[in-house]
């Protein structure tokens, strides 16, 4: 929770603020509104390598663009650069305290519905947020990686048992290519959706933008971000969480 402003002016002017919509101050201090005692479901993504949150041809923007312009009353889905973990962590807590306490009950712990995605650097960053998590005491729905790369101090491989399912998408090649096996802390909590390999040696998809240095060097690292089938198997994955669906005898499998 941030500190009461020092100035007592600056303390009316907030107040009178405020009263027009109830607010609060974010992560980056800004004032942001206030969550609803609604809030459902928790989208948050993180953008990889050195790509912006709001980066118009990024696989995590992209996705989160698709999924706003139907979400539903209450839902909230947001992309944070991946070294912005914290302010993600924060938002959350924000988010699922309904009762606007600052402080989070068991009650409001346990009703967080939160989905979690990213890729590269984001990818690795969705295991560190579930550990924070983890450690608060909130569980985590669905976590995904694509082409997950982890920081010298990372560890993007064992997802910890507050994540109820995850899955991970990697592509081999390269000087950068993702983790091929993510396995649970605990399998009796966590179910690995699976391991899934793509190929753009094989199956090359046309990426535009990129740097010279990624259309040379890591070419495949590069498609596994702008792959529009792999993006709309993440999307699909994060759709069915939200939207579950009952199951049919006899199904094809997603994957």
């Amino acid at each position: 929770m941030p500190r009461p402003a020092r100035c007592p002016i600056l303390v009316a002017v907030f107040a009178i603020f405020c009263a027009a919509g109830p607010c609060l101050m974010a992560a980056d201090g800004a004032v942001a509104s206030r969550p609803s005692a609604t809030v459902s479901y928790i989208l948050i993504g993180f953008a990889g390598g050195f790509e912006r949150r709001d980066s118009p041809r990024h696989g995590p923007v992209k996705l989160a663009q698709r999924i706003r312009q139907n979400l539903p009353t209450g839902d909230v889905i947001e992309v944070f650069e991946n070294r912005r973990r914290r302010a993600a962590y924060k938002t959350i807590l924000r988010l699922l305290d309904s009762n606007h306490d600052g402080v989070l009950s068991n009650q409001e712990k346990s009703q967080a519905r939160i989905i979690l995605f990213g890729h590269s650097w984001g990818a690795s960053a969705v295991v560190m947020l579930s550990r924070e998590l983890d450690r608060a005491g909130i569980p985590v729905l669905l976590t995904v990686q694509v082409d997950s790369i982890e920081k010298p101090w990372q560890r993007d491989k064992v997802i910890p048992d507050n994540v109820a399912e995850a899955v991970n998408f990697y592509q081999p090649h390269g000087l950068l290519h993702g983790r091929a096996k993510i396995i649970a802390a605990d399998d009796s909590r966590t179910q690995i959706l699976g391991n899934y390999r793509f190929d753009y040696r094989k199956e090359p998809v046309q990426c535009s933008g990129g740097s010279w240095f990624q259309h040379v060097f890591t070419p495949s690292h590069l498609q596994s971000n702008c792959d529009p089938h792999l993006w709309s198997e993440v999307e699909g994955l994060v759709r069915q969480q939200m939207e579950p669906q009952p199951a049919i005898v006899g199904a094809i499998p997603f994957f």
